[in-house]
């Protein structure tokens, strides 16, 4: 998806600025057309203003703001209020100015004519694929009210995962930051002084402290190395993925990096069985289902494999069989599907799947601060060792000599 920013004045004649999501200018055009929208400019913001946008964090809405949303919109809905009025009083009263300006877009759609989840997609970067996807499925199904309680329910989950991961890397964090801030010290002002009284004694340094020496020059004289480097890495990586191969090989270090690993997986796993269940619950074919779920999943080694088993099970074979065949999901997920199939119990082992793998995700998070602990003392103690040995490694030569002598 490319972003493109807009100014479109509408019905009323008030002039609108804003962004779309869409994979062309054509399809962002047709888009804002459809909504009865009088284009005045429209252009393809460039890849580093829309990496900086998100750096400076501006229009930012945090999922907690989209989580309450949908909570207030099934509680309103299911209430019997129609969802225009429910648009303006939600709108009314979020705090968010920038939220406020995107329902208030929203609702000029829907008054145009436009359903709901259509209104949607051009905030594409403000509402998850899980969001919109859920939201059509509720219109078409009759359910809209049940489909915002599953994406509320869905993204607090998510967002509880979220802060206890938090939790638990603060600590590491914290380390990590402490200790690089200290060598960094050592290294520009400590060292230097300690190597001119070494050199002045007339001590013929060893190697460890000549590499100490080099590296608290390198430091001194580089030291904007340091902040510039990982921003520039950051922004590339960040350009990479914009890429067909680059989020190809980004998804795929998610799934074999150590630790973050178990904790992605598995929240991968649970997202499957989660909307696999709310799907077929909500009476929608297999293949339709696999269909939305595939672009849910936000990993591009899981949508192949979920576009393949859609593609066997139109062909003639079952979901358990097309599932075994793809790498990525574990035995007891096709065993539990295969149960499911034959006793006509799909969205209830669906249901075992999604809890158990999100218990998974939860037990790996909570013991995220304790396997990473152990590793940065370690380091953190290798570090300053090699620093203190070759501080002493001199001095203890000199004090041999002196002995000697």
């Amino acid at each position: 998806m490319k972003l493109f920013t807009y100014q479109v004045v509408d019905a009323s004649g008030s002039t609108i600025k804003s962004s779309i999501e869409a994979e062309s200018i054509e399809e962002a055009t047709a888009s804002l057309v459809s909504r009865g929208l009088y284009i005045l400019k429209i252009s393809q913001s460039s890849n580093f203003s829309a990496i900086f946008e998100g750096l400076l964090g501006r229009k930012k809405v945090k999922r907690a703001e989209i989580i309450d949303l949908a909570n207030n919109l099934s509680v309103m809905v299911g209430a019997g209020l129609p969802l225009l009025t429910t648009l303006g009083d939600i709108g009314a009263a979020v705090t968010n100015p920038h939220l406020q300006a995107i329902i208030a877009e929203i609702k000029q759609s829907v008054e145009q004519g436009t359903s709901f989840s259509d209104a949607l997609e051009p905030h594409a970067r403000v509402f998850p694929d899980v969001f919109r996807r859920l939201v059509r499925v509720g219109e078409e199904t009759g359910s809209f009210e049940r489909s915002l309680k599953d994406v509320a329910e869905h993204l607090q989950r998510m967002e509880d995962l979220s802060g206890s991961i938090k939790r638990a890397l603060i600590y590491p964090a914290f380390a990590i930051a402490t200790t690089l801030g200290a060598l960094a010290f050592w290294m520009i002002y400590v060292l230097p002084k300690i190597i001119v009284t070494l050199k002045g004694l007339g001590v013929k340094l060893p190697l460890l402290t000549r590499i100490l020496i080099v590296t608290s020059n390198l430091s001194q004289r580089f030291w904007y190395v340091g902040i510039i480097l990982p921003i520039t890495l950051f922004v590339l990586i960040k350009l990479f993925k914009q890429t067909e191969r680059g989020r190809y090989l980004v998804d795929l270090a998610k799934l074999k990096l150590p630790i973050y690993k178990l904790i992605e997986y598995n929240r991968l796993l649970a997202l499957f069985a989660e909307q696999m269940r709310i799907l077929i619950v909500a009476g929608l074919t297999v293949d339709r289902t696999l269909n939305i779920v595939s672009d849910i999943m936000g990993n591009v080694i899981f949508q192949q494999a979920i576009t393949t088993i859609r593609d066997e099970i139109t062909y003639g074979s079952t979901i358990a069989e097309a599932l075994k065949r793809q790498k990525v999901f574990p035995p007891l997920l096709v065993r539990l599907v295969s149960v499911g199939e034959s006793s006509g119990t799909l969205d209830e082992q669906f249901s075992f799947l999604a809890r158990h793998y999100l218990k998974t995700m939860d037990d790996v998070s909570d013991k995220l601060g304790k396997i990473i602990e152990p590793l940065v003392i370690t380091v953190v103690g290798v570090l300053f060792a090699v620093i203190i040995s070759g501080l002493l490694l001199p001095i203890y030569d000199l004090v041999s000599k002196v002995g000697k002598g």
